[in-house]
């Protein structure tokens, strides 16, 4: 199946799982994730299931002052 990774093609499995992109993708150690602008728990990662033409977004914290 076919996604976006924070706007970038990828191509995964069938059946695969946000926990499954998120591999592929190597997020910084702290981040946030959505798929379709809607936000998933960390505790659902590995069960959401993901569909073809998925938007997944992995947003990282920004800090400062």
């Amino acid at each position: 199946m076919n996604v976006l990774i924070n706007q970038e093609p990828r191509e995964l499995p069938d059946n695969a799982t946000l926990a499954d992109a998120l591999r592929v993708w190597e997020p910084p150690a702290v981040f946030a994730a959505a798929v379709n602008l809607q936000f998933v728990p960390r505790t659902a990662y590995a069960q959401h299931q993901l569909n073809d033409g998925d938007r997944i977004e992995i947003i990282a914290p920004i800090t400062g002052g």
